[in-house]
């Protein structure tokens, strides 16, 4: 319809003027922000035991409800190294989903947070996580300021030591609020929980390992876990010595 209209009516030609459009509208706006972020404590060097995988677990103590629980994700393995959580990465998404389906919500919500960031490497390292703060959603999944984490390891392929350290992490879409002091605060008290070990040694500085896979490695005899790192002295898995 034009702005200015003509019209005729008895014989007459008058002028009708029609209201121009405005840009000053109510209107309701939608937007989608994902942002993930992960804090990390210095790593403590233990020594290993048999009870390593509980040690672990229970360094969790105080941070994770009664009603849930604390979950290991182990190394992966070798046929499992572009394993990736992002769907756009074919057929790497396809195999993350395939491996980690049967865990809970949570823990996958983990995963993707820390992979995100990069903040911890499951081709060499072992993580125990769990929901350390804040809400679920109706699907089982942390809400976007809700803290999860705990403590990620692996196994000093020299000294066959177990190094430790707390992280934590959280994200996804809305706003943060208190959340990065809420981390804070938990990941000090994660990082005593570690240093409280009976088996402690001190605080270390250490490299990620660079795990080389496509070249082989010895397999660990008392799991059957593919190093796939050609100098391996001890499995990334268990921790049980692969080399006389």
């Amino acid at each position: 319809m034009p702005l200015f209209g003509k019209t005729r009516r008895a014989g007459q030609e008058t002028q009708q003027e029609t209201s121009a459009p405005t840009e000053d509208v109510s209107a309701q706006e939608y937007s989608l922000k994902l942002s993930y972020s992960a804090k990390s404590s210095e790593s403590v060097r233990l020594r290993g035991g048999p009870d390593w995988a509980e040690r672990l677990h229970g360094m969790l103590a105080g941070f994770i409800g009664p009603e849930f629980e604390s979950e290991m994700v182990e190394p992966l393995p070798v046929e499992m190294g572009g394993a990736t959580p992002f769907i756009a990465r074919l057929p790497g998404s396809a195999l993350w989903l395939q491996y980690h389906h049967a865990r809970s919500p949570i823990t996958r919500h983990t995963l993707v947070v820390f992979d995100m960031v990069d903040a911890v490497d499951l081709i060499y390292e072992t993580l125990v996580c769990g929901l350390l703060d804040g809400e679920l959603d109706t699907m089982g999944y942390p809400e976007y300021n809700a803290i999860v984490g705990g403590v990620a390891s692996h196994w000093d392929e020299i000294t066959g030591d177990l190094i430790v350290r707390a992280v934590v992490g959280w994200g996804g879409k809305g706003t943060r609020g208190d959340t990065d002091r809420n981390a804070a605060r938990i990941l000090g008290g994660l990082f005593n929980n570690i240093v409280g070990d009976n088996q402690a040694v001190g605080s270390v500085t250490v490299d990620r390992p660079v795990a080389v896979y496509g070249q082989g490695g010895p397999v660990c005899a008392h799991c059957g876990f593919n190093s796939g790192h050609e100098r391996a002295l001890y499995c990334p898995k268990c921790g049980m010595r692969m080399r006389g």
